[in-house]
């Protein structure tokens, strides 16, 4: 991210809280969206593309391979998953 002028990036992060936090599944929300407000301004490159292209899969998908359910796809199996798995939001403690 360090290529894009400051304000763009904080723009970026910004999208990318928002879109975590109001997806439309309660539970997908707090975990991406609590995810996005604790780490987003500490991901590099890489793994904010990594986040992006999570987001643009199916809530029920994701929620799925958090808990196991499903099979987690190659393409998101990443430290970056790894990090969202184990982290547990304020409101699940």
């Amino acid at each position: 991210m360090s290529t894009l002028p400051k304000f763009q990036n904080e723009k970026r992060i910004k999208k990318l809280i928002h879109r975590s936090g109001y997806r439309g599944f309660k539970e997908v929300d707090l975990i991406l969206g609590g995810f996005a407000k604790t780490h987003a301004r500490a991901l590099n490159q890489e793994e904010f593309v990594q986040f992006e292209t999570l987001l643009e899969q199916k809530d029920h998908d994701i929620y799925d391979w958090i808990t196991g359910t499903q099979a987690l796809p190659k393409e998101f199996d990443t430290p970056l998953f790894t990090k969202l798995c184990n982290f547990m939001p304020d409101i699940v403690k």
